[in-house]
């Protein structure tokens, strides 16, 4: 997803981009890789780390990048991570990163299984990983067991 930073966009004072707006850019991105992982509805359940690493001011083209890591049986985690480009010099910097977990819904709004995800390369194991050990994590953290 390809967003440009408009002066609405800011906080004004410093030309720096509203947190909150980031936020929402990378939610929408996240729920479109959840959407296709799912095959139809999902909903945020938790974004589970968002790391601001530079501000991103007004003029600045943000490109979000979302991926599924992880899938359970009805909840996945999708990390977003987010780059700004210079357009003169075509040159990137990471500015953003966050995960979050999304559950796929039925036609009635309930929980729905999902399908297993495809693993082909060793980064797509490695994120996988990663993604069960966070979620172990946070479900330790909520008081309830992994199944």
């Amino acid at each position: 997803m390809t967003q440009i930073v408009m002066p609405m966009h800011t906080n004004g004072v410093a030309g720096a981009m509203f947190g909150g707006v980031m936020m929402q850019w990378i939610d929408v991105c996240a729920a479109v890789a959840a959407m296709r992982q799912a095959g139809g509805s999902v909903v945020t359940a938790s974004i589970d780390r968002l790391d601001f690493l530079t501000p991103v001011h007004v003029g600045e083209v943000v490109i979000l990048r979302a991926q599924v890591n992880y899938v359970a049986r009805t909840s996945m985690e999708v990390g977003c991570r987010v780059e700004t480009e210079d357009m003169r010099t075509q040159t990137r910097r990471s500015t953003t990163k966050a995960y979050l977990t999304f559950v796929s819904l039925d036609a009635t709004g309930r929980p729905k299984p999902l399908p297993p995800l495809t693993l082909a390369t060793e980064d797509d194991h490695r994120r996988h990983r990663e993604g069960e050990r966070r979620r172990h994590e946070r479900l330790r953290a909520a008081g309830r067991s992994t199944p």
